[in-house]
């Protein structure tokens, strides 16, 4: 198939960037350029940034109905073109293409149901002490929003922030990704063919901290909104900040996974082989730090180490592959320092441990073993496939290390015992907790973390709150006569 290069979208046209300037866009699976994506120059950054400014007056005036009939008219074209967009994403992204649809198919979903939330941005009436006063709390769309998407999950993570910014009036400028441009650019197009008004909606491309440090300080943005790793994330807040701006913050994790003996613990095992896997490894809320209680552990190490043994890793247009490569060689040797300082301080590889191949960015699942707290993989997220295997005898000792490090986005926790779950529910410090399944990331539930983590949701009813201020209102009737 063809892949498309990616231009700028700026005040509903399509341009190219003013300095001819171009980014390769690379198969991870390859190595090959496949395609360009185009550099916005200073001068088109003000032009986005103004155009999302006069856009903004008539998006937050039009109404509910309008705005909701946008979003779920957009939802209908991406599922139209959910294959096809769901190739273009695999050959940018890497992801085999089963999940990659399952991406695109999940980002219509997010515009349905900011669509229904539009209609209910709520305000309240105060109960006044005087008779003669009336007190009002209305809800008002914030402003121009400032967006930053990540490459590992391109459309989903546009889409809820698009999604909430519009339902609530928002204008947004809206940087995704340069490894993973054209799958993104497609959210724009779907809209502006829903009747989007121009401006409302501006994609630009470059240049990551020269974009951001433009935006967050330019005087019409008035949110900020960011999802990426934790070190990039303080930056950024750190810059809000500085200019009085509040911000999303969905940053990285290093998720423990809580596994005791009296869960079916190799049913168990088989579900976080498909979910530590999924995208090899490059989730936010990716399980790593598998917390075993030690009369079990050996039972989950075979099983799990036997069923991700069994994954085929390849190119994610081939049919039957279930792990694509990794999204750069940087990322790839990130992985690759980290199994090889554990190795050096006594780790036991279980599985895995190697790149495959000489040609794209593919590495062996990989587990590991005999594990201490010195390691720099204890203490970093690894972002690809690589399971950590730790065994506790109490519940007390797991917690302590579930909540050991600075992150708090996901946990997991997997018993029988209705006394356990009450106790690791209560006590795991995280943002989201999921026991006994896998529940996360749904378009009508809570998506965000805690501590180093970051701070907001983009998901649930929550979600456009953010998008949303709050104006009270108190009003002397005017006396008759």
């Amino acid at each position: 198939m063809s892949y498309p290069d990616t231009r700028l979208f700026i005040d509903g046209r399509w341009l190219d960037g003013g300095s001819g300037r171009t980014i390769d866009v690379t198969d991870p699976a390859t190595g090959a350029v496949i395609g360009k994506v185009c550099v916005a120059t200073e001068s088109q950054l003000e032009q986005a940034a103004a155009a999302a400014q006069a856009a903004f007056a008539g998006w937050a005036d039009a109404s509910v109905l309008d705005r909701s009939g946008v979003l779920r008219r957009a939802a209908t074209a991406l599922r139209a073109r959910a294959a096809e967009t769901a190739a273009i994403l695999t050959r940018e992204q890497g992801k085999p293409l089963v999940e990659a649809r399952a991406e695109v198919d999940g980002a219509a979903d997010i515009f349905d149901w900011f669509a229904e939330e539009a209609r209910r941005t709520y305000g309240q009436v105060v109960p006044a002490r005087d008779p003669a006063v009336r007190q009002t709390a209305i809800r008002e769309p914030i402003g121009p929003v400032a967006a930053f998407t990540p490459w590992n999950f391109p459309v989903s993570q546009a889409a809820r922030k698009i999604g909430a910014a519009l339902a609530a009036g928002c204008t947004m400028v809206l940087k995704p990704a340069e490894e993973t441009p054209a799958s993104t650019a497609v959210l724009a197009q779907v809209l502006d063919e829903a009747g989007l008004p121009a401006g409302v909606l501006n994609l630009v491309y470059g240049v990551p901290s020269e974009i951001s440090s433009h935006l967050i300080a330019h005087a019409a943005i008035r949110k900020i909104s960011f999802t990426g790793s934790v070190p990039v994330g303080k930056q950024l807040a750190a810059l809000a900040g500085l200019h009085m701006k509040p911000a999303t913050m969905e940053l990285g994790g290093h998720a423990p996974v809580l596994v005791f003996a009296d869960s079916d613990v190799q049913s168990v095992a088989g579900l976080m082989v498909r979910s530590k896997f999924r995208n090899a490894g490059q989730v936010c809320v990716s399980p790593t730090r598998f917390l075993i209680e030690e009369t079990v552990i050996d039972t989950f190490r075979d099983a799990f180490v036997a069923q991700a043994r069994a994954l085929k890793v390849g190119h994610g247009l081939e049919e039957g592959s279930d792990m694509g490569p990794l999204v750069s060689e940087r990322r790839l040797e990130a992985v690759d320092a980290l199994i090889a300082d554990a190795r050096d301080r006594g780790a036991k590889v279980e599985l895995g441990g190697r790149r495959i191949g000489n040609a794209g960015n593919f590495y062996e699942p990989t587990v590991l073993s005999g594990l201490d707290r010195g390691m720099r993989v204890m203490n970093e997220e690894p972002f690809g496939p690589l399971a950590l295997l730790i065994p506790f005898k109490t519940t007390d000792e797991a917690l302590t290390e579930a909540n050991r490090l600075p992150f708090g986005l996901a946990s997991y926790a997997f018993t029988g015992s209705a006394a356990t779950k009450a106790t690791v529910e209560r006590q795991l410090q995280a943002g989201m907790v999921s026991i006994n399944h896998l529940g996360l990331a749904l378009p009508e539930t809570p998506f965000g973390g805690i501590k180093d983590s970051g701070y907001g949701t983009e998901g649930g009813s929550e979600a456009i709150g953010a998008y949303l201020t709050t104006k009270f209102i108190t009003e002397r009737h005017a006396p008759r006569g």
